[in-house]
């Protein structure tokens, strides 16, 4: 009797046999991400601050190997901690991201060093300690959530925000540059506005909203898992060429 082989179909974008860290991963992007990781076929460590909500992003996980660490990227303790407390990785996102909307003459110290803090010094500081501690594995790849904001537009009152976002997108072509003989990928997408909850805190009207979202030409806003799913490209041999870019994800707001 002839033997009847079946063969896995190949996928590219599969991230099987992959650990994967995530930041940021209680809500948003970040819960999206982690998720659609999952399904990928990835173990993945998740950490924020809030515990009750990073319990939530757990229990949407599905398959094997997940693990939950809490960290409060402010502090630098905890970014020790967080580098200390994993093995050896094969991607990393650096996703966390805080926001507060506020014209130039009101901006002030606390509110500009916490939106550094979270969007641009701890994904440098966490990427520094884990590639010192040899923690990235050769062929990983590091994804930063970085934004059209400050790198391919600017919006009113948004200056903090996009002064941050605009130098993490240049630490990541910096570190792609620096990192490619050990054969780790640095890459950025680059959302345009997306339905989460970074927003909630800051001095928008639903009206406002409303005329922020005309400027979309496709109507709409971008869904977390609509960025999610540059984040696994990026992360997965699919994008084994790609390195130092920014992967723009806007519905086309950035070309209007």
């Amino acid at each position: 009797m002839d033997k009847i082989v079946q063969k896995q179909a190949f996928n590219p974008f599969s991230l099987k046999n992959k650990v994967i860290l995530i930041t940021g991963a209680s809500s948003g992007i970040g819960r999206a991400t982690a998720i659609e990781c999952s399904k990928m076929g990835a173990a993945v460590i998740i950490t924020a601050r809030n515990r009750e909500q990073l319990q939530e992003t757990f229990s949407q996980l599905e398959g094997n190997g997940h693990k939950i660490f809490i960290a409060d990227l402010t502090k630098p303790e905890d970014i020790d901690k967080l580098a200390g407390s994993v093995d050896k990785l094969n991607g990393l996102v650096n996703n966390a991201g805080v926001n507060k909307l506020l014209p130039p003459q009101f901006i002030n110290e606390k509110d500009l060093s916490m939106i550094f803090q979270v969007n641009t010094i701890a994904p440098i500081l966490l990427s520094q300690k884990l590639l010192k501690s040899k923690k990235l594995e050769k062929g990983a790849s590091i994804v930063f959530t970085s934004s059209i904001a400050g790198v391919y537009n600017v919006s009113p009152a948004n200056s903090m925000y996009s002064s941050s976002k605009g130098a993490i997108n240049g630490f990541m072509k910096n570190l792609a540059l620096d990192l490619m003989e050990k054969g780790i990928r640095c890459n950025s997408v680059n959302p345009g506005h997306v339905e989460t909850n970074i927003m909630e805190h800051g001095m928008v009207t639903e009206e406002q909203m409303k005329e922020h979202k005309k400027k979309y030409p496709m109507g709409r806003f971008g869904k977390p898992e609509e960025i999610a799913y540059g984040i696994i490209y990026l992360l997965s041999d699919a994008s084994s060429f790609m390195n130092g870019t920014s992967l723009i994800i806007d519905g086309g707001r950035s070309i209007v």
